[in-house]
């Protein structure tokens, strides 16, 4: 009956549109409960706290699923970012320069728009909308984007990988402190332990597997002491696991991550009383624009810039309007900008409240335009690949920008 169960649902939660469908429907769900007759009974089991006293342990519910589960998804990343950087799209110089460029004017170009729109009172939620969700933005490009070639694919996820990157380096730099050192020192201790204990693994796997899922748990709660966010044991964990036990890892861990703790997590998160029209402030709005207009704009120039440069070099691009679209499309904010604006926002209430709709807006107008740029772009190259199909041509490798 399990196995059955099994092998039911768990190719569903591993699938890129399911996945965005199932963020989604949480997403609107929080939101529906914040706004209706229940909404005590739903903020106040966010607000909940279940701790360990006796170790310092006391978060609420929703602490528990941002700080604690959220480290399984971003362990995923890790994961995803070390292969891609060993054997994928990211393993070379020339492989990895436009979809580089793209990603750092991907972060400053929201930054840019967001600082113009909030102002100085605001200014410390200008890294909310420099994220881009890996599963939502793949999710609706495989919905949406049945014809298109599977390089554009590649490309995203390496923008996306790349995104998420420069997010793990923010959120380390900007939202650590009252640094303690040697609970830190003694988290490093314990992910170094947890590599060299993944490099033992064949042959042992129970007991050394039982063993790393102890050294994890410890690493986690010190870097919960440490004043490091805790979501950063998984980016620790990811990188230094053996490559191949952690690709291994983050494919049976990923239907968990899709099915179970992005969704909680977007539930708890949109989980927003809706505020008056009128009490909607610079926050709101800086991010409602910021994620769909600065992604856009960024990831466009970006790869604009990167592909001058690539074309010296024989790298890899893309056209112009598939560019545009998967730019488009990167202003899909939701998980880790929601995270964003629950650490830059911590102690305003009320702005971190207006950041969630600004980032749910903002999230919701890029799924919108992104979706149907995308259907467009897959439109024109089915009609081209039937096109050089009847002439017997085939696909062109080229990936380097041109008006298509």
């Amino acid at each position: 009956m399990i196995q059955t169960i099994r092998n039911r649902f768990v190719p569903i939660f591993r699938s890129d549109r399911h996945s965005a469908v199932l963020l989604l429907g949480a997403a609107a769900l929080g939101l529906a409960l914040a706004n209706s007759p229940f909404r005590d009974v739903g903020l106040g089991l966010k607000t909940a706290h279940f701790g360990l006293p006796a170790v310092g342990l006391d978060l609420s519910a929703s602490h528990w699923i941002a700080d604690g589960l959220l480290v399984v998804f971003f362990f995923v990343v890790a994961a995803e970012l070390k292969n891609e950087l060993t054997n994928g799209q990211l393993n070379s110089v020339r492989k990895a320069l436009v979809p580089t460029i793209a990603a750092v004017c991907g972060v400053a170009g929201p930054a840019l728009v967001y600082l113009l729109i909030a102002g100085e009172e605001a200014a410390r939620g200008w890294p909310v909308p420099t994220a881009t969700d890996i599963a939502f933005a793949l999710g609706v490009l495989a919905i949406f984007g049945h014809g298109l070639p599977s390089r554009l694919r590649i490309f995203l996820l390496a923008l996306a990988v790349l995104d998420d990157l420069i997010g793990i380096i923010l959120i380390a730099v900007l939202f650590s402190s009252d640094l303690n050192v040697p609970a830190l020192a003694g988290a490093a201790v314990a992910i170094g332990c947890f590599g060299l204990l993944s490099r033992t693994l064949h042959g042992h796997l129970l007991p050394v597997g039982l063993l790393m899922a102890v050294v994890a748990v410890c690493a986690w709660f010190l870097v919960v002491q440490s004043g490091i966010h805790p979501t950063l044991t998984g980016v620790g964990l990811g990188l230094v696991m053996r490559g191949s036990y952690g690709r291994r890892l983050a494919h049976h861990l990923v239907p968990w991550s899709n099915g179970v703790i992005l969704p909680l997590f977007a539930f708890t998160a949109a989980l927003v009383p809706l505020p008056q029209a009128q009490s909607l402030g610079p926050v709101f709005i800086g991010l409602a624009v910021a994620l769909p207009v600065g992604k856009a704009v960024g990831i466009t120039l970006g790869g604009m810039i990167g592909a001058r440069v690539a074309r010296r070099q024989g790298a890899p691009s893309i056209p112009v309007w598939d560019l545009f679209a998967l730019a488009v499309t990167g202003g899909l904010g939701f998980t880790v900008a929601l995270l964003m604006n629950q650490l830059a926002f911590a102690e305003s209430p009320e702005l971190m409240d207006q950041g969630a709709l600004g980032v749910l807006a903002g999230s919701g107008l890029s799924l919108v335009a992104g979706a149907a740029l995308i259907g467009w772009r897959s439109r024109v190259h089915t009609r081209l690949a039937a096109q050089a199909s009847a002439a017997g041509h085939t696909e062109s490798a080229d990936l380097v920008p041109n008006a298509t």
